[in-house]
C-alpha cells in the first residue's frame, strides 16, 4: 500500500485457484466419492503499521478504552507496542507490548503484565481491520471485557494545509510538505518531518522535527502531534484525525518562545490521508 514516498503498512492478496485432476474413486453407487472440504483456515495477517483499537465494555460502569500504536511482526508472530487511553488503571505514557498466538482462524494478542494487569485481544484481522473482543485479567481493571474493533491508520499524506485561530479569533494559514516514517519507534509511534509556510507577520516558515510519543512530531493511532520550529518561537499542535478517512485534522495549538506567544485551535487537512 503506497500513498506517497512513505509507506506505513504492507498488505498481501493471495489468489487461490482450483485445478482439475483425475476423478476420485467411484463409490458403490457409481458416483464420484465426495471429499469433505477442509475446515482449517489460515488467519489473514494484519497490515503492518499504525493501528487504533476501540474497546466498548460490556461491564456496567466501565468506560470505553482506546489502544493505539504499532503492529509489526517478529518472525511469524504478530507483535504490538500500544498505549491505553480512557482508563484510570493504565498510564497512557506506558508502552504495552503484545505478542500473538494463532488458533484456527483466530488470532489472540496478549500483553505483558502492567501493574498486575494482562490484556488479551481475541478476534480476526482482515487486512486493514480487526474485529473481536478484549478482556483484562488481574490488577485494577480486572474483569473488564467487551467488544473490540481496530483499524489500520494509513499514511497521513504529504500535503498539509489549514487555518489557525487564536483566542481573539484572529487567523493565519499554513501550507506545507510532511513525511511520516515507515518505521515505528520502540514506543509504537511514527515520527513526522516536514517544512511549513505561514502567512502571519510573526513568522513565515517552520521546520517540523520528528519525535517519539509524547514529544516532538509523531502519529500514534489517530493522534497527531506537530512541532514547527520557526524564527520566532515554537508552534506546537496536538490533534486528532477524523475517523471518516477524509484527512481532516482538528486540535489545539500554542506558540511559545518568541514575540508572538499565543494559543488557539487549528483546522487542518492532510492530503492523501488514511483510509481503510
Amino acid at each position: 500500500m503506497t500513498r506517497s514516498e512513505i509507506i506505513l503498512s504492507l498488505s498481501a492478496t493471495v489468489l487461490f485457484c482450483g485445478c482439475g485432476g483425475a476423478p476420485g474413486p467411484a463409490s458403490a453407487s457409481g458416483s464420484a466419492a465426495q471429499v469433505p472440504p477442509s475446515t482449517t483456515q489460515t488467519p489473514t495477517p494484519p497490515t503492518l503499521g499504525n493501528w487504533q483499537f476501540n474497546a466498548t465494555s460490556t461491564v456496567p460502569g466501565k468506560p470505553p478504552l482506546t489502544f493505539a500504536g504499532s503492529v509489526g511482526r517478529a518472525g511469524t508472530a504478530v507483535t504490538s507496542a500500544l498505549h491505553v487511553d480512557g482508563s484510570n488503571c493504565f498510564d497512557r505514557l506506558t508502552t504495552i507490548s503484545f505478542t500473538s498466538t494463532v488458533t484456527g482462524n483466530s488470532t489472540s494478542l496478549t500483553s505483558a503484565t502492567i501493574d498486575g494487569q494482562v490484556v488479551t485481544f481475541t478476534g480476526n484481522f482482515s487486512g486493514y481491520a480487526f474485529n473481536g473482543t478484549y478482556k483484562i485479567n488481574g490488577g485494577c481493571d480486572a474483569g473488564d471485557q467487551g467488544t473490540l474493533t481496530g483499524v489500520n491508520v494509513w499514511n497521513i499524506g504529504n500535503n498539509l494545509s489549514g487555518t489557525f485561530t487564536d483566542s481573539a479569533q484572529r487567523t493565519f494559514n499554513v501550507v506545507g510538505k510532511i513525511a511520516e516514517s515507515d518505521s515505528a519507534s520502540s514506543d509504537g509511534s511514527f515520527g513526522i518531518t516536514g517544512t511549513t509556510t505561514f502567512n502571519t507577520p510573526c513568522f513565515s516558515a517552520g521546520t517540523i522535527q520528528p519525535g517519539t510519543y509524547p514529544s516532538g512530531s509523531f502519529i500514534l493511532g489517530t493522534s497527531v502531534a506537530l512541532e514547527a520550529e520557526t524564527s520566532n518561537g515554537l508552534l506546537t499542535f496536538l490533534g486528532t484525525l477524523n475517523q471518516d478517512g477524509s484527512g481532516g485534522l482538528k486540535g489545539n495549538y500554542t506558540v511559545s518562545g518568541g514575540d508572538c506567544d499565543e494559543s488557539g485551535t487549528a483546522d487542518l487537512q492532510v492530503a492523501g490521508a488514511w483510509d481503510y
